[in-house]
């Protein structure tokens, strides 16, 4: 399975809390909602349907898994909705337990076993394994070189601080573009992926 990270990102690289206030407030952070005045419905609604097209199941971090959990069940009947509530999931969580799992067909990874169980998955045939939000996550699977593919909805907007994607390890990674589409709010759809012989 590819694993394929779809983020919502400002100029300089932030991530937290692109879709409402109280989100992710972690370290004071005060712009949550960030992206909504930059969401073009047709390339940004576009990105992640092609996504969801090609996905055999969504990967998530704890938070970002409470926050989907928490909205999504209840709009059944929209045809995205449905999508995202009938797919295969898996969460990674030192914290969570089984009895927390209400979203349906979710798999907890306890954290501990994270990497080899993730190495596994990645290995298996399949369809794309989609990642969004989960920031944390999402460095793991970059520093670990386990990212395939990277779809970045670059908004036209500087945060000045917040929870990034990017390992801080030094380490270069070479990435290739491999498209590009602007929306009519100034977003950018770019994506990614490594480098031949990277």
């Amino acid at each position: 399975m590819r694993i394929v990270i779809s983020e919502f990102i400002s100029l300089d690289g932030v991530v937290q809390a692109p879709g409402g206030a109280e989100e992710d407030t972690d370290g004071g952070f005060a712009h949550g909602g960030w992206s909504h005045p930059f969401f073009d419905p047709e390339v940004v609604g576009g990105a992640f349907a092609d996504t969801l097209s090609k996905a055999d199941a969504l990967l998530f971090g704890r938070r970002t898994w409470q926050t989907m959990a928490a909205a999504w069940p209840e709009r059944a009947g929209d045809p995205f909705a449905d999508q995202m509530n009938s797919m295969r999931k898996y969460v990674v969580s030192q914290t969570l337990g089984e009895a927390e799992l209400t979203w349906q067909n979710t798999t907890l990874i306890p954290g501990g076993q994270a990497l080899p169980r993730l190495r596994e998955l990645h290995r298996a045939e399949g369809g794309d394994l989609s990642v969004m939000g989960s920031p944390t996550l999402v460095r793991t699977l970059l520093r670990e070189g386990l990212v395939d593919e990277l779809r970045l909805m670059r908004m036209p907007v500087i945060l000045g601080g917040g929870k990034t994607i990017f390992p801080d390890d030094g380490v270069l990674r070479p990435l290739e573009l491999v498209s590009a589409v602007t929306g009519n709010t100034g977003v950018q759809v770019c994506t990614y992926r490594p480098a031949a012989g990277a």
